[in-house]
Parts: C-alpha cells; structure tokens; sequence
C-alpha cells in the first residue's frame, strides 16, 4: 500500500529553472541569427550581475547563497530581462535591470516564491518609463555586426538615426498616427516582414519552439499560453475584420513584438501568476486584451509588461473568485 503524497516525477526549482534555460535557447539562437550577437554579450553580464545580487540578497537577509544561486531562478529572471530590452542597450542598464527584478522586484518582496509582480516585467517597465529613448534603440535585422555592437554596449557613441530602426510595431503605431492606413505604412517601412517585424518572426518561432518544449514536459500548463495567444488574436482579428485599413492583423500581433516570449515565458510565472486553471485562462486573456489597446491606442508601442502587472494586481481576487469547489462539497467554494 502506498501512502500520500503522491509524486509523479522528480521536481526541483533547479530542474524547472534549467529547463525554462533550455527552452529559451531557440529563440536567443534566431534572435543571434537575426540581430547579431550582441545579446549574448548582455545574456552573460546579466547571468554574472544576477549570481551575485542573489548572493549579497541572501548574505543580507542572514540565509545561505549557495541554494539560492544554484536553483537557477535569478538566472532565469536575468535572461527575460535581457530578451524584453534591447539588444544593444549600454551596459549599465542591463545591469541596473537585472537589480531591480533580482534586488527589489524579488527579494524586497521576501524572494523566491514571494514576488507578488513578475520581476522582469517590473525592471523592463521602470527602464523605459525612465530611459525612453534608450529603450527605444532596436537594430535592424542584419544591420549591425558583432564589433559595432559590442561597442555600443560598453559605451560608444550612439547616433540613434544610424544604429537603429523603428520596430513594426513602433513604426506601425506611428504611421497610423499620421492618418495612413495599415496597408501604406507597410508597404513604405522596411521594419516588416512577411508577417510580422522583420526577422522578429523568426524569434517568435524559436519562443514558440521552446514554448512547446515546456507543455511536452509538462513545466507550465496549457491554459495561460492558449488563453494569452487566443485573447491576442480575437481581439486584434475582431478589429481587423471590422476595419482592416485601421487595424492590423491577429498574425502581425502573434509574430511581433514579445508576444510569443510573454504567451511560454513571461505569463506563465507560476508565482505572480493566477493559479486556478479557471483563474489562469482569465488572467491571461486579461493581459492579451490590456497588450492590445495599448498597442492599438496606447502611448506605447507594446503593452504586454504592463498587461502583465496590472493583471499581478488582480490575482488575489482572481484566484478567490475562481476556486473549484470542495471535494464532496457540491457547489461550495473554500
């Protein structure tokens, strides 16, 4: 006879967070092949800024830094900051983005399992409300090469007009702001691909890829990624059938941006996250709808960071309101 608790498979924070690594590889790999390797540059300064911001944060708090370090959390936290930023933003605010999701999104809360915000989405929304036009400096798909980016990273002279372009969505967002219809800023922006931001396609694909390496292992479910991906798309597909000259379409807002690295990575933090599945399918389509109109009407061009804390904010009420209910107990709800 086998007694309770019943363990399917062995599971550790360490194994989440290591396969959570494994699954990004594809999408830093398109991202590499796209964009160039600058973002390893700023992958690696942020993994060592990370390892030691956990260590001091356990240090000052009286507990042991090795577990901490080991289970690879603040490593994670460290990648997604670096995947929502810029790939040649200066050091400094890597740096200073890794601090604020490890040192104050996450351990000011208590640390790892007590953040009741996503912790990336927290430093990625205090960098480009205070560094906008840094924040704003987006390569071009094979514009810029491995020396003129290392560069820029460790502090060269950055002339925006000729480092950067304007991201489909930025450029988008514009253009209809001057009065053009979705077809004409497309056909005259060289931000656009075949169907979303030129090369961005390519990454969302590896995020999608590595995406659905955690639903084959079970890591995350499949109710946040399916409700984000869908909310995004029924909402942008009602608009656009409705209006397509004002509108753009549910695949250009599925393969730009950070839609596809937000549905597997960013919504599915299973600690700022709702955690019924009930509640996860409304907390997800909660940030896709507030991703939307930020990007369709907002001062913005991509809301998803915000999306995701506003809807952090609603989890306690979410997670309350959609309790199943008692075993044995028809009806009633803890």
């Amino acid at each position: 006879m086998i007694h309770s608790p019943y363990i399917r498979k062995p599971a550790s924070v360490q194994r989440v967070m290591g396969t959570v690594l494994l699954a990004l590889l594809p999408g830093i790999a398109a991202y590499v092949w796209q964009f160039g390797a600058g973002i390893l540059v700023n992958l690696a300064l942020a993994s060592a800024a990370a390892v030691a911001i956990e260590a001091l944060a356990m240090q000052l708090r009286g507990r042991p830094a090795a577990p901490a370090v080991a289970d690879l959390s603040a490593i994670v936290t460290a990648w997604l900051v670096v995947l929502s930023l810029p790939p040649i933003v200066p050091w400094w605010i890597t740096l200073l983005g890794v601090a604020i999701a490890v040192g104050a999104a996450k351990h000011l809360y208590g640390g790892l399992g007590q953040n009741p915000f996503n912790p990336a989405m927290v430093a990625f929304c205090a960098l480009i409300v205070a560094y906008p036009a840094l924040m704003s400096q987006w390569p071009a798909a094979g514009r810029l090469d491995f020396a003129t980016q290392f560069g820029l990273i460790l502090g060269g002279a950055r002339e925006l007009d000729a480092v950067t372009a304007a991201t489909a969505l930025d450029a988008l967002r514009t253009g209809m702001r001057g009065g053009d219809g979705v077809d004409l800023v497309v056909s005259q922006g060289g931000a656009f691909g075949a169907a979303g931001g030129k090369g961005w396609e390519w990454v969302a694909a590896g995020y999608a890829l590595g995406g659905l390496f955690l639903l084959a292992t079970r890591t995350i479910t499949w109710h946040l990624p399916a409700a984000f991906v869908a909310g995004l798309a029924l909402m942008s597909g009602a608009f656009w059938l409705f209006d397509a000259a004002r509108h753009a379409s549910p695949l250009f807002h599925l393969a730009s941006g950070g839609a596809m690295l937000a549905a597997f990575f960013i919504v599915t933090d299973p600690v700022s996250g709702a955690t019924t599945p009930r509640g996860k399918l409304i907390f997800a389509a909660g940030i896709a709808l507030i991703a939307w109109i930020i990007r369709s009407f907002g001062a913005y061009p991509d809301g998803i960071a915000f999306g995701v804390l506003l809807m952090n904010i609603c989890v306690p009420l979410i997670d309350m309101k959609t309790q199943p209910p008692v075993f044995g107990h028809r009806g009633e709800r803890p």
